[in-house]
C-alpha cells in the first residue's frame, strides 16, 4: 500500500514539473514572439516613414538636399533615386526620428564586446580624420559602423580611377567626386544617424586651429585625430599641432610598397623602424622637439630584391624643367607609389581599432618604448665637456673661461643623430655600445660665442649638428686627443671608407638642419 502511495506521489510531482516546464516554454515563446512582433512593427514603421524614391516627395527631398550638403564641401553631385532615399533617411535620423533600439541592435556585437559604458563613450565621440584615401576611408568606415556619432572628414582630393583599388566605399559612379563627399554619400546608407562635417581642404599649420577645432553645434573638442596624410610637410604640421595642444592622435605611416600584413605594428613614434615615411616623419619631429608620445601604425617589412619600389620619373621629364611643376599641389609627390590594395585597408583598420579601444577604455598596451632618455642626457653632457676642452685648448684660457658654457644641442637632436642618422652604431667601427657624439673636424674658427657682460654674460659653443659624429666613448677619447686637441687630420687617423661614410652622413644631416 505504501509503495502504491509513493508511486502515485512521484507521478504527481512529475506531472506538475512537466506542466510547469511546458507553461514556462509557452510563456517564453509568447514573450519572444511579442518582442519580435514589436521589433517588426518598429522596423516596418521606420521603413514606411521614409519617402518612396519613386513617389512624389520632391519638396521634402529638396529640403534634405540643402540641409545635408553644406557649401564648404565642394560641388553638389547629382542625386540618383538611391541617394535621395538615403538622404531622406539620414535627415530623419539626424532629427531624432530613428528608433534607438534599432541602432543598439545594429551595434549589438560591439556592445557585447565593449560593454554598455564603453559603447556609450564611443557613441558620444567626435573623431577627426585627415586624409580620406585608402587608409582614411577604411578608418572612417569602420568608425561609423562601430558607433562613433560625429566624424569630421578632411581631404582636398577627388576620387580617381586609380584609387578604386584601395578606397573603402568608392565606386565608378564616384570618380571625380571629392573623397569626403564620397564617404558621406555611402556611409549614410549604413549608419544614417552619424553626423558628418565635410572639409574639402588641404591641411597645413595655418588652418590647424579651424580644422582640428570644436564641433560647431555643441562645442565638443575632438576625442581623437587620425592622421592618414601621405605628404610629409602636412603630416609633421598635424602631429606637431596635436602634440602641442594635447589632442589625442594616431598616425598611419607608409602603406605603399608594403605586402606583408603580419609586419604591421602599433607603437610609439620613437620605436618605429624600417619605414621610409615613418623615418622621415620621426626625423622632422625630433628636430621640433617631439621624440615620443605619438602612437603610429607602421610596417617593419624591409625592401628587397624583386619587391615593389617608388617608380622613378622618366629622364625626359627632368629635361623639360622643374619636376615640381608636375605635382597637383606644391610640395606633393610627382612619382607613382606602388600600392597593393589590401595594405591601406589593414593600416586603416588598425588605426580605427586603436581609436575605438582608446575611446571606449578597453585595455590596450603599447610596444615598450626604448628607454634611452638617460643615454641621450649622458651624450649631451659628453658633447659639452668636449667643447669646453676644445675652447680652452684653442684660446689657452683658464678653466673659468667655460663656466656657464652652453651647447646648442637638445636631447631630441641627440636622438635624431644617434638613432636616425648613425643607426645607433659607431661611424668608425659599427659598435653599438657606449655611444657618444663628438666634433669630427678640428675647428678652424673661434667657436666661443659671448653675449653680454659681467653677470649677464651668456657663453655658448658655435656647433652645428652636421659637425658631430657618433663613436664609442673609447673611440671619441682617442679622436679628441689626436685630432681635436692634437695635430692629426681625420684623413690621417681613419681610412678612406670611414671618412667617406661620415661625409655622407654629414650631407644627410644638412638636409634636415633647415627644419630645426
Amino acid at each position: 500500500m505504501s509503495s502504491f502511495l509513493s508511486n502515485s506521489t512521484n507521478q504527481s510531482k512529475l506531472q506538475l514539473a512537466t506542466v510547469a516546464l511546458a507553461s514556462a516554454a509557452v510563456t517564453a515563446g509568447a514573450i519572444y514572439g511579442y518582442q519580435q512582433s514589436r521589433h517588426g512593427e518598429r522596423l516596418n514603421r521606420l521603413k514606411k516613414s521614409i519617402p518612396n524614391p519613386a513617389g512624389d516627395a520632391e519638396p521634402e527631398l529638396q529640403k534634405v538636399h540643402i540641409y545635408y550638403l553644406v557649401t564648404r564641401q565642394g560641388p553638389v553631385p547629382k542625386l540618383d533615386k538611391e541617394d535621395e532615399h538615403n538622404q531622406a533617411l539620414a535627415h530623419r535620423a539626424q532629427n531624432g526620428d530613428f528608433d534607438d533600439e534599432l541602432i543598439l541592435e545594429q551595434l549589438a556585437r560591439n556592445r557585447v564586446f565593449l560593454g554598455d559604458e564603453g559603447l556609450a563613450k564611443l557613441r558620444n565621440a567626435f573623431v577627426v580624420i585627415v586624409g580620406c584615401g585608402g587608409v582614411g576611408s577604411h578608418a572612417a568606415t569602420t568608425l561609423a559602423r562601430s558607433g562613433v556619432s560625429k566624424l569630421r572628414l578632411i581631404d582636398f582630393d577627388q576620387v580617381t580611377l586609380s584609387s578604386l583599388n584601395r578606397h573603402a566605399v568608392a565606386t565608378l559612379a564616384d570618380v571625380g567626386l571629392p573623397k569626403v563627399q564620397c564617404l558621406q554619400r555611402r556611409l549614410i546608407a549604413i549608419t544614417p544617424w552619424v553626423r558628418f562635417d565635410l572639409r574639402l581642404q588641404k591641411f597645413d599649420g595655418s588652418v590647424a586651429p579651424e580644422l582640428l577645432g570644436a564641433w560647431e553645434q555643441d562645442g565638443q573638442m575632438p576625442d581623437f585625430v587620425i592622421d592618414a596624410i601621405d605628404n610629409i610637410d602636412s603630416k609633421v604640421e598635424l602631429l606637431k599641432y596635436c602634440y602641442d595642444n594635447d589632442l589625442p592622435v594616431i598616425s598611419s605611416m607608409g602603406a605603399g610598397t608594403k605586402s606583408d600584413p603580419t609586419r604591421i605594428m602599433v607603437g610609439d613614434i620613437g620605436t618605429s623602424t624600417d619605414d621610409g615615411l615613418s623615418r622621415a616623419t620621426r626625423r622632422r619631429l625630433k628636430l621640433l622637439g617631439v621624440t615620443s608620445g605619438i602612437p603610429v601604425v607602421y610596417s617593419t617589412e624591409k625592401m628587397g630584391e624583386g619587391k615593389a619600389a617608388l617608380l622613378p620619373l622618366p629622364e625626359e621629364e627632368f629635361k623639360k624643367g622643374d619636376v615640381g611643376d608636375l605635382a597637383a599641389l606644391p610640395d606633393f609627390r610627382v612619382r607613382i607609389l606602388p600600392v597593393l590594395g589590401t595594405m591601406p585597408a589593414v593600416f586603416g583598420y588598425t588605426v580605427a581599432n586603436h581609436v575605438i579601444l582608446k575611446i571606449s577604455g578597453y585595455p590596450l598596451d603599447y610596444i615598450p618604448q626604448k628607454g634611452r632618455d638617460k643615454m641621450y642626457d649622458g651624450i649631451q653632457a659628453f658633447v659639452q665637456a668636449s667643447e669646453e676642452k676644445i675652447i680652452r685648448a684653442v684660446t689657452d684660457g683658464p678653466r673659468e673661461l667655460c663656466i656657464g658654457l652652453k651647447v646648442p644641442i637638445q636631447p631630441c637632436e641627440v636622438s635624431f643623430l644617434v638613432e636616425d642618422i648613425y643607426k645607433a652604431k659607431s661611424a668608425v667601427t659599427g659598435i653599438a655600445t657606449k655611444l657618444v657624439l663628438i666634433r669630427w673636424q678640428k675647428p678652424t674658427r673661434n667657436i666661443l660665442i659671448r653675449i653680454g657682460e659681467g653677470a649677464d654674460e651668456q657663453k655658448s659653443s658655435d656647433l652645428k649638428l652636421s659637425e658631430l659624429v657618433c663613436m664609442t666613448k673609447e673611440e671619441a677619447t682617442r679622436h679628441q686627443k689626436e685630432v681635436l686637441l692634437g695635430d692629426k687630420t681625420v684623413e690621417e687617423l681613419y681610412d678612406a671608407e670611414v671618412v667617406e661614410r661620415v661625409a655622407k652622413r654629414q650631407e644627410e644631416i644638412k638636409l634636415y638642419e633647415k627644419y630645426r
